[in-house]
C-alpha cells in the first residue's frame, strides 16, 4: 500500500464506520421543547453568544430579553457579517449549512431560515444522522434538572440512549435534599445510614426507569478524593456501590469552573486544572468499578493518558468542551495514540443542538483521520504491512466498539 492508497483507505474507513456518540445533550422529537434544531438554535448556542458579547456593547440582560430569532440575528450580524467567522463554533455553522446543500456564499440568513422552516422534523433527524455518520447518541438525563430532561413516556427512538446524570448529588447536597424529598425519598442533610439507603433506592429506581448506559456527573476542577465532604461520601456509599451492582460505569467529567461570569449564564463557565490524583484514587480504590473519564483542561491530558496505561478500569474519552478545537484534538489524539494505541475513545460531540452532530463529527473525523494516516505511515516505514481490513477494524474500535466493549 503506497501513501495515496493509505490516504484513500483511511478516508473510506472513516466514511463507512458508524459512530456511537457517547455524550451529548440532544433529544429526540418526543421530548418536545428539548428537541433543539435549526439555524436559530445553532446561532444561539452558548459558544457563539460568548463570542458575540466580546464584540458588542450591549448589557447582558438586554440580550437575554430578546426573542431567540433576534438573538440569532445579532449573532449572525456580529460574527458572520461584521467579522470573519474563524472560530470553530462559527465554522461549524457554515459546515452544517454546506452539508445540507445551502449556499454559504450568499450569506443569506433569511434563506437559511426558510429552508429549516420547511423541514419535517422526523425526516430531518434521519438526515442529520446520515450526514454525520452517527447511528447512536447518548443523551444527558438528570432527574434533578428541568434543563436535562427525561421523558417518562419513553424515548420512541432507539438511536437515543439514556444516561443517569447526578451532578446535584455530588456537588450540591444541600440542594439535593429538598429535591429528593419532593420525589418521595426520606433523606436528611446529615448523611446517615438511612439517607444513604434512600439515595441508593433513588438511584435504583431511576436505573429501572431509564435503563441508562452509565451514571455520570460533571464535576468542578477542585473535586478531590479522598475527602469527607458530602459529595465524596455520596460517591463512596451510594453511587459506586449501585454502579457495581448494576454493572454500570461511572462517567466523571471533571474540570469546570461554574459561572465565572454569572451574567453570561451557560456561556459563563470556565476551565480549571484537575488534581489527577483523584482519578487515580477512584481507579485504585474501586477496582471493581469502571470509570469513563474526560478532563477539561489541556494541561491534564498527558497525565490522564498515563493513568489509563496503569488502570484497565479507566477508559479515557473525548476532547471535551473547550478542547473541541481541531488543533487541540490533533495534539491530544496523537499523544493518546502514542501512549494507548487504539484503546481509548477519541471523541464525543457534547452537542446541544441536533445539527451540531454534522459539524462536530465532520471536523473531528478529518483531524483524527490525519493522525491515523501519520501513524500508519510510521508503521509502514518499518516494513510493517497494514491491510484495509485492519484499518477498518481500528476505526470501528475508536468510533464505536471501544465504548460498547467497555460497557460489557
Amino acid at each position: 500500500m503506497d501513501q495515496l492508497q493509505l490516504v484513500s483507505t483511511v478516508k473510506e474507513a472513516l466514511a463507512k464506520t458508524r459512530i456511537t456518540d457517547i455524550h451529548t445533550h440532544i433529544y429526540p422529537g418526543s421530548f418536545g421543547d428539548f428537541f433543539l434544531w435549526g439555524i436559530d438554535e445553532l446561532l444561539t448556542y452558548h459558544y457563539l453568544i460568548a463570542e458575540t458579547m466580546r464584540w458588542i456593547d450591549l448589557p447582558y440582560e438586554q440580550f437575554w430579553a430578546l426573542e431567540k430569532s433576534a438573538q440569532a440575528d445579532l449573532v449572525w450580524q456580529t460574527l458572520f457579517v461584521e467579522n470573519t467567522p474563524y472560530s470553530e463554533a462559527c465554522r461549524g455553522v457554515l459546515t452544517v449549512l454546506k452539508a445540507l446543500g445551502l449556499d454559504t456564499t450568499k450569506r443569506d440568513l433569511k434563506e437559511y431560515r426558510e429552508y429549516f422552516n420547511a423541514q419535517d422534523p422526523a425526516a430531518y433527524i434521519d438526515r442529520v444522522f446520515e450526514l454525520s455518520g452517527v447511528d447512536t447518541v447518548v443523551m444527558t438525563n438528570d432527574p434533578f434538572s428541568e434543563q436535562e430532561y427525561w421523558q417518562e413516556k419513553g424515548i420512541h427512538d432507539e438511536r437515543f440512549k439514556a444516561v443517569l446524570r447526578i451532578d446535584t448529588l455530588l456537588v450540591d447536597w444541600p440542594g439535593a435534599v429538598p429535591k429528593l424529598k419532593g420525589l418521595g425519598y426520606e433523606v436528611s442533610q446529615t448523611i446517615d445510614s438511612k439517607t444513604c439507603e434512600q439515595v441508593r433506592r433513588f438511584l435504583t429506581d431511576w436505573i429501572g426507569r431509564m435503563s441508562p448506559l452509565y451514571i455520570a456527573a460533571s464535576l468542578p476542577y477542585d473535586f478531590t478524593l479522598p475527602n469527607d465532604n458530602p459529595g465524596a461520601v455520596m460517591l463512596d456509599q451510594c453511587v459506586l456501590p449501585v454502579c457495581r451492582e448494576y454493572g454500570l460505569p461511572f462517567a466523571a467529567m471533571i474540570g469546570v469552573v461554574r459561572r465565572i461570569n454569572q451574567a453570561l449564564g451557560d456561556a459563563g463557565d470556565a476551565v480549571g486544572k484537575v488534581d489527577i490524583g483523584t482519578v487515580g484514587y477512584l481507579c485504585a480504590h474501586y477496582p471493581e468499578n469502571k470509570f469513563l473519564v474526560t478532563l477539561l483542561s489541556r494541561e491534564n491530558q498527558h497525565e490522564l493518558a498515563v493513568f489509563a496505561r496503569k488502570f484497565r478500569n479507566l477508559q479515557v474519552f473525548g476532547c471535551w468542551w473547550f478542547l473541541n478545537n481541531p488543533s487541540l484534538i490533533e495534539e491530544i489524539t496523537r499523544m493518546r495514540m502514542e501512549l494507548l494505541g487504539t484503546s481509548f475513545i477519541p471523541q464525543h460531540s457534547d452537542a446541544r443542538v441536533l445539527d451540531q452532530l454534522i459539524y462536530k463529527w465532520t471536523h473531528s473525523k478529518e483531524v483524527i483521520g490525519k493522525v491515523l494516516i501519520d501513524k500508519y505511515s510510521d508503521l509502514m516505514d518499518t516494513g510493517w504491512i497494514v491491510t484495509p481490513d485492519e484499518i477498518q477494524r481500528d476505526v470501528d474500535k475508536l468510533f464505536s466498539e471501544n465504548f460498547w466493549d467497555f460497557l460489557s
